[in-house]
Protein backbone atom coordinates (compact mmCIF):
# COMPACT_ATOMS: atom_id res chain seq x y z
CA UNK A 1 0.00 0.00 0.00
CA UNK A 2 2.86 2.35 0.84
CA UNK A 3 4.58 1.60 -2.48
CA UNK A 4 1.35 2.22 -4.36
CA UNK A 5 0.86 5.53 -2.57
CA UNK A 6 4.43 6.57 -3.35
CA UNK A 7 3.99 5.58 -6.99
CA UNK A 8 0.78 7.58 -7.20
CA UNK A 9 2.51 10.63 -5.69
CA UNK A 10 5.39 10.31 -8.17
CA UNK A 11 2.96 10.21 -11.08
CA UNK A 12 1.02 13.18 -9.77
CA UNK A 13 4.24 15.21 -9.42
CA UNK A 14 5.56 14.27 -12.86
CA UNK A 15 5.67 17.52 -14.93
CA UNK A 16 5.51 15.63 -18.23
CA UNK A 17 2.38 13.75 -17.13
CA UNK A 18 0.81 16.97 -15.89
CA UNK A 19 1.28 18.47 -19.36
CA UNK A 20 0.43 15.51 -21.56
CA UNK A 21 -2.57 14.44 -19.46
CA UNK A 22 -4.21 17.73 -20.38
CA UNK A 23 -3.36 17.23 -24.05
CA UNK A 24 -4.78 13.71 -23.97
CA UNK A 25 -8.00 14.79 -22.27
CA UNK A 26 -8.31 17.71 -24.70
CA UNK A 27 -7.87 15.37 -27.68
CA UNK A 28 -10.51 12.97 -26.31
CA UNK A 29 -13.01 15.78 -25.84
CA UNK A 30 -12.19 17.16 -29.30
CA UNK A 31 -12.91 13.77 -30.88
CA UNK A 32 -16.28 13.48 -29.11
CA UNK A 33 -17.17 17.05 -30.16
CA UNK A 34 -16.38 16.15 -33.77
CA UNK A 35 -18.51 12.99 -33.60
CA UNK A 36 -21.46 14.92 -32.11
CA UNK A 37 -21.13 17.65 -34.76
CA UNK A 38 -20.98 15.13 -37.61
CA UNK A 39 -24.06 13.37 -36.22
CA UNK A 40 -25.88 16.70 -35.99
CA UNK A 41 -25.11 17.40 -39.67
CA UNK A 42 -26.28 13.90 -40.66
CA UNK A 43 -29.57 14.40 -38.79
CA UNK A 44 -30.11 17.78 -40.46
CA UNK A 45 -29.46 16.29 -43.90
CA UNK A 46 -31.85 13.43 -43.15
CA UNK A 47 -34.79 15.61 -41.97
CA UNK A 48 -34.05 19.21 -43.04
CA UNK A 49 -37.75 20.16 -42.88
CA UNK A 50 -37.76 19.96 -39.08
CA UNK A 51 -36.39 22.70 -36.89
CA UNK A 52 -34.39 22.29 -33.69
CA UNK A 53 -35.68 18.98 -32.41
CA UNK A 54 -34.60 17.54 -29.06
CA UNK A 55 -32.22 15.19 -30.88
CA UNK A 56 -30.53 18.06 -32.73
CA UNK A 57 -30.23 20.24 -29.61
CA UNK A 58 -28.78 17.29 -27.68
CA UNK A 59 -26.01 16.76 -30.24
CA UNK A 60 -25.35 20.50 -30.55
CA UNK A 61 -24.95 20.86 -26.77
CA UNK A 62 -22.73 17.78 -26.69
CA UNK A 63 -20.47 19.35 -29.31
CA UNK A 64 -20.43 22.64 -27.39
CA UNK A 65 -19.62 21.03 -24.03
CA UNK A 66 -16.81 18.90 -25.45
CA UNK A 67 -15.39 21.81 -27.45
CA UNK A 68 -15.21 23.95 -24.30
CA UNK A 69 -13.61 21.10 -22.37
CA UNK A 70 -11.15 20.55 -25.22
CA UNK A 71 -10.11 24.20 -25.16
CA UNK A 72 -9.87 24.32 -21.36
CA UNK A 73 -7.50 21.32 -21.28
CA UNK A 74 -5.37 22.28 -24.27
CA UNK A 75 -4.87 25.80 -22.87
CA UNK A 76 -4.94 24.87 -19.18
CA UNK A 77 -1.64 26.59 -18.30
CA UNK A 78 -2.81 29.87 -19.83
CA UNK A 79 -6.20 29.62 -18.14
CA UNK A 80 -4.56 29.23 -14.73
CA UNK A 81 -3.13 32.73 -15.18
CA UNK A 82 -6.40 34.40 -16.18
CA UNK A 83 -7.65 37.47 -14.32
CA UNK A 84 -10.08 38.39 -12.93
CA UNK A 85 -10.68 35.16 -11.02
CA UNK A 86 -14.38 35.20 -11.95
CA UNK A 87 -13.50 34.64 -15.62
CA UNK A 88 -11.31 31.66 -14.77
CA UNK A 89 -14.03 30.16 -12.57
CA UNK A 90 -16.63 30.55 -15.31
CA UNK A 91 -14.42 28.87 -17.93
CA UNK A 92 -13.66 25.96 -15.58
CA UNK A 93 -17.22 25.39 -14.31
CA UNK A 94 -19.45 26.33 -17.27
CA UNK A 95 -18.83 23.10 -19.26
CA UNK A 96 -19.99 21.05 -16.26
CA UNK A 97 -23.24 23.01 -16.07
CA UNK A 98 -23.78 22.65 -19.82
CA UNK A 99 -23.15 18.90 -19.46
CA UNK A 100 -25.94 18.84 -16.87
CA UNK A 101 -28.31 20.69 -19.23
CA UNK A 102 -27.37 18.46 -22.17
CA UNK A 103 -28.18 15.20 -20.45
CA UNK A 104 -31.19 16.36 -18.47
CA UNK A 105 -32.62 17.21 -21.88
CA UNK A 106 -32.93 13.43 -22.30
CA UNK A 107 -34.87 13.30 -19.03
CA UNK A 108 -37.24 15.94 -20.40
CA UNK A 109 -37.68 13.98 -23.63
CA UNK A 110 -38.45 10.77 -21.75
CA UNK A 111 -40.80 12.59 -19.38
CA UNK A 112 -42.77 13.94 -22.35
CA UNK A 113 -43.01 10.47 -23.90
CA UNK A 114 -44.13 8.94 -20.61
CA UNK A 115 -46.74 11.62 -19.92
CA UNK A 116 -48.12 11.41 -23.46
CA UNK A 117 -48.34 7.61 -23.26
CA UNK A 118 -50.23 7.91 -19.94
CA UNK A 119 -52.50 10.67 -21.30
CA UNK A 120 -51.07 13.05 -18.72
CA UNK A 121 -50.57 16.80 -19.37
CA UNK A 122 -47.17 17.74 -20.81
CA UNK A 123 -47.52 21.53 -21.11
CA UNK A 124 -45.72 22.22 -17.82
CA UNK A 125 -42.70 19.95 -18.44
CA UNK A 126 -40.66 22.26 -20.66
CA UNK A 127 -41.28 25.40 -18.53
CA UNK A 128 -40.22 23.43 -15.44
CA UNK A 129 -37.09 22.22 -17.23
CA UNK A 130 -36.18 25.75 -18.37
CA UNK A 131 -36.94 27.28 -14.96
CA UNK A 132 -34.89 24.66 -13.11
CA UNK A 133 -31.91 25.15 -15.41
CA UNK A 134 -32.20 28.93 -15.13
CA UNK A 135 -32.21 28.60 -11.33
CA UNK A 136 -29.12 26.39 -11.44
CA UNK A 137 -27.21 28.88 -13.61
CA UNK A 138 -28.35 31.85 -11.51
CA UNK A 139 -27.23 30.17 -8.26
CA UNK A 140 -23.90 29.19 -9.79
CA UNK A 141 -23.46 32.75 -11.09
CA UNK A 142 -23.96 34.04 -7.55
CA UNK A 143 -21.39 31.55 -6.26
CA UNK A 144 -18.89 32.66 -8.92
CA UNK A 145 -19.38 36.28 -7.87
CA UNK A 146 -19.02 35.43 -4.17
CA UNK A 147 -15.92 33.31 -4.76
CA UNK A 148 -14.25 35.99 -6.89
CA UNK A 149 -14.83 38.59 -4.16
CA UNK A 150 -13.55 36.40 -1.31
CA UNK A 151 -10.72 38.38 0.33
CA UNK A 152 -9.50 35.86 2.89
CA UNK A 153 -8.57 32.18 3.10
CA UNK A 154 -11.57 31.49 5.30
CA UNK A 155 -13.98 33.08 2.84
CA UNK A 156 -12.41 31.14 -0.03
CA UNK A 157 -12.81 27.86 1.85
CA UNK A 158 -16.45 28.65 2.65
CA UNK A 159 -17.19 29.52 -0.98
CA UNK A 160 -15.43 26.32 -2.14
CA UNK A 161 -17.54 24.22 0.25
CA UNK A 162 -20.78 25.89 -0.84
CA UNK A 163 -19.93 25.57 -4.54
CA UNK A 164 -18.98 21.90 -4.19
CA UNK A 165 -22.13 21.16 -2.20
CA UNK A 166 -24.27 22.91 -4.80
CA UNK A 167 -22.69 21.04 -7.73
CA UNK A 168 -23.02 17.75 -5.88
CA UNK A 169 -26.72 18.44 -5.20
CA UNK A 170 -27.33 19.36 -8.86
CA UNK A 171 -25.62 16.16 -10.01
CA UNK A 172 -27.73 14.09 -7.62
CA UNK A 173 -30.88 15.74 -8.97
CA UNK A 174 -29.84 14.70 -12.49
CA UNK A 175 -29.20 11.12 -11.32
CA UNK A 176 -32.62 11.00 -9.62
CA UNK A 177 -34.26 12.36 -12.78
CA UNK A 178 -32.74 9.61 -14.89
CA UNK A 179 -33.74 6.93 -12.43
CA UNK A 180 -37.27 8.33 -12.11
CA UNK A 181 -38.23 8.84 -15.75
CA UNK A 182 -35.79 6.38 -17.30
CA UNK A 183 -37.07 3.75 -14.90
CA UNK A 184 -40.71 4.62 -15.57
CA UNK A 185 -40.23 4.52 -19.33
CA UNK A 186 -38.32 1.24 -19.09
CA UNK A 187 -41.10 -0.40 -17.06
CA UNK A 188 -43.75 0.96 -19.39
CA UNK A 189 -41.95 -0.47 -22.45
CA UNK A 190 -41.43 -3.74 -20.60
CA UNK A 191 -45.19 -4.06 -20.06
CA UNK A 192 -45.99 -3.17 -23.66
CA UNK A 193 -47.81 -6.20 -25.10
CA UNK A 194 -46.47 -6.20 -28.68
CA UNK A 195 -43.17 -8.04 -29.13
CA UNK A 196 -41.14 -6.35 -31.85
CA UNK A 197 -37.57 -5.64 -32.76
CA UNK A 198 -38.15 -1.90 -32.34
CA UNK A 199 -39.55 -2.36 -28.83
CA UNK A 200 -36.68 -4.56 -27.72
CA UNK A 201 -34.12 -2.12 -29.10
CA UNK A 202 -35.78 0.86 -27.42
CA UNK A 203 -36.01 -1.07 -24.14
CA UNK A 204 -32.29 -1.80 -24.24
CA UNK A 205 -31.51 1.79 -25.25
CA UNK A 206 -33.48 3.35 -22.39
CA UNK A 207 -32.08 0.90 -19.84
CA UNK A 208 -28.46 1.45 -20.86
CA UNK A 209 -28.67 5.24 -21.08
CA UNK A 210 -30.46 5.41 -17.72
CA UNK A 211 -27.81 3.24 -16.04
CA UNK A 212 -24.88 5.13 -17.60
CA UNK A 213 -26.17 8.63 -16.85
CA UNK A 214 -27.41 7.86 -13.33
CA UNK A 215 -24.03 6.29 -12.52
CA UNK A 216 -21.93 9.12 -13.97
CA UNK A 217 -23.92 11.88 -12.23
CA UNK A 218 -23.86 9.98 -8.92
CA UNK A 219 -20.10 9.51 -9.22
CA UNK A 220 -19.68 13.19 -10.06
CA UNK A 221 -21.61 14.16 -6.93
CA UNK A 222 -19.43 11.90 -4.76
CA UNK A 223 -16.16 13.09 -6.29
CA UNK A 224 -17.09 16.78 -6.06
CA UNK A 225 -18.09 16.37 -2.41
CA UNK A 226 -14.86 14.50 -1.58
CA UNK A 227 -12.77 17.14 -3.33
CA UNK A 228 -14.23 19.77 -1.00
CA UNK A 229 -13.56 17.67 2.09
CA UNK A 230 -9.96 16.83 1.14
CA UNK A 231 -8.81 19.56 -1.23
CA UNK A 232 -5.11 18.76 -0.74
CA UNK A 233 -5.35 15.21 -2.11
CA UNK A 234 -8.57 15.20 -4.14
CA UNK A 235 -8.78 18.68 -5.63
CA UNK A 236 -10.08 18.53 -9.20
CA UNK A 237 -9.30 20.77 -12.17
CA UNK A 238 -5.75 21.55 -11.07
CA UNK A 239 -2.45 20.90 -12.86
CA UNK A 240 -1.00 19.11 -9.83
CA UNK A 241 -3.42 16.14 -10.03
CA UNK A 242 -3.15 14.76 -13.59
CA UNK A 243 -3.99 11.15 -12.69
CA UNK A 244 -7.05 12.22 -10.69
CA UNK A 245 -8.20 14.41 -13.58
CA UNK A 246 -7.81 11.54 -16.07
CA UNK A 247 -9.81 9.15 -13.90
CA UNK A 248 -12.46 11.71 -12.99
CA UNK A 249 -13.16 13.12 -16.44
CA UNK A 250 -13.00 9.75 -18.15
CA UNK A 251 -15.54 8.25 -15.74
CA UNK A 252 -17.98 11.17 -15.44
CA UNK A 253 -17.91 12.72 -18.92
CA UNK A 254 -15.72 11.20 -21.65
CA UNK A 255 -16.74 7.53 -21.46
CA UNK A 256 -20.44 8.24 -20.70
CA UNK A 257 -20.66 10.80 -23.54
CA UNK A 258 -19.01 8.50 -26.07
CA UNK A 259 -21.15 5.56 -24.96
CA UNK A 260 -24.44 7.49 -25.06
CA UNK A 261 -23.62 8.95 -28.50
CA UNK A 262 -22.98 5.44 -29.74
CA UNK A 263 -26.24 4.11 -28.27
CA UNK A 264 -28.23 7.02 -29.74
CA UNK A 265 -26.48 6.93 -33.11
CA UNK A 266 -29.60 5.90 -35.08
CA UNK A 267 -30.83 8.58 -37.48
CA UNK A 268 -34.52 9.49 -37.78
CA UNK A 269 -36.36 7.72 -40.63
CA UNK A 270 -36.26 9.26 -44.08
CA UNK A 271 -39.33 11.01 -45.36
CA UNK A 272 -40.92 9.58 -48.50
CA UNK A 273 -43.76 10.79 -50.73
CA UNK A 274 -46.15 8.69 -48.65
CA UNK A 275 -44.79 10.00 -45.36
CA UNK A 276 -42.12 8.61 -43.06
CA UNK A 277 -40.91 5.06 -43.33
CA UNK A 278 -42.55 2.79 -40.79
CA UNK A 279 -40.48 1.04 -38.14
CA UNK A 280 -40.30 -2.71 -38.79
CA UNK A 281 -42.13 -4.82 -36.21
CA UNK A 282 -40.27 -8.05 -36.84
Amino acid sequence: LTRSSARWTDLENNPALQEYANYGLGAAYGLIALVALVQLVRIQLRVPEYGWTTQKVFHLLNALVCSLRCGSFLFRAQMEQLHPDALRLVLFDLPGLLFFTTYTLLVLFWAEIYHQARSMPTAALRPIFIAFNALVYACQGGLWAYESMADSDGAERVSAYISAGFLAAVSLCAAVGFLLYGGRLFLMLQRFPIESRGRKKKLREVGMVTSICAACFSLRAIMVALSAVDAAELDLDVMAHPMLNIIYYCLVEIIPSAWVLYILRKLPPKRTNQGYQSIPTR
